[in-house]
């Protein structure tokens, strides 16, 4: 199943090389798209041995976009001059803070055209019966007209192809990728199988570490402070060892 309308050039590019992976190994490859597979979500889509499209999914957009912003006249008007020094004629082109020429404008262009050939190569390449030229236009298509044009294989639901496989007696997984954070060496206070818990941000790893530290270093601390206070009334040392702290320190700290 794959949703997605694009983004990167290299991020999707690498995306649809994984996928070829699967095919490099004899694996058959279906893509189901429920609605939307554009620009490099359909990189990655046309590398599927069969590609699956809902109704009104929407498919295509193979094009190249690129986009800055220019404050170049704002800031000359607040006295403000922005400095880049390079090496290389091209090394900066267009950028928010240069005054932009009309060579600088070519060269992106010629460097958008580049990127788009090898798009519509890569897609040529894997749907080899595509008209390239006439979806190659960066325009997008829904379902029928997508399947019409060569975009896709049929248009199901991704529920009608798993029941289809089910009906046919096939086991039916779900696989997902669940990576587990990198810690900092903060990350050496967690108790053993923490680590293989999910971990979504910075914050729930922060706030783990505190948690331990409650429960296991205060508690600790605490314990000794009192066991120390009684060993001064009573020099025993059973007592001073023994010594158990009646309050939970852990609940005393809340998130």
């Amino acid at each position: 199943k794959l949703q997605t309308g694009g983004g990167t050039v290299t991020g999707y590019g690498l995306a649809a090389a994984q996928l070829q992976r699967f095919k490099q190994h004899g694996m058959k490859l279906t893509i189901c798209v429920e609605q939307v597979a554009a620009s490099g979500g359909y990189m990655m889509t046309c590398v599927a041995d069969k590609v699956v499209a809902s109704p009104f999914a929407v498919l295509g957009s193979i094009g190249v976009i690129s986009e800055s912003p220019n404050v170049y006249e704002r800031l000359k008007k607040e006295g403000i001059e922005f400095q880049t020094i390079t090496a290389g004629k091209y090394k900066r082109t267009i950028t928010p803070t240069k005054k932009v020429t009309e060579e600088d404008l070519q060269k992106s262009k010629e460097e958008l055209e580049q990127v788009l050939t090898l798009f519509k190569s890569f897609v040529k390449e894997n749907r080899p019966s595509l008209d390239i030229d006439s979806v190659a236009t960066g325009e997008t298509w829904f379902g029928e007209d997508a399947l019409k044009r060569g975009l896709c294989d049929e248009l199901r639901t991704v529920d009608d192809v798993l029941c289809e496989y089910v009906n046919k007696g096939y086991n039916v997984y779900e696989v997902t990728y669940d990576p587990t954070s990198s810690l900092s060496p903060l990350g050496g206070l967690l108790p053993i199988g923490a680590t293989q818990k999910k971990v979504t941000n910075s914050n729930q790893v922060v706030k783990q570490i505190v948690k331990w530290i409650a429960r296991n270093v205060i508690s600790a601390v605490e314990e000794e402070l009192s066991a120390e206070l009684k060993s001064r009334s009573k020099n025993d040392v059973k007592e001073r060892y023994m010594a158990k702290d009646p309050k939970d320190s852990v609940n005393l700290i809340n998130f």
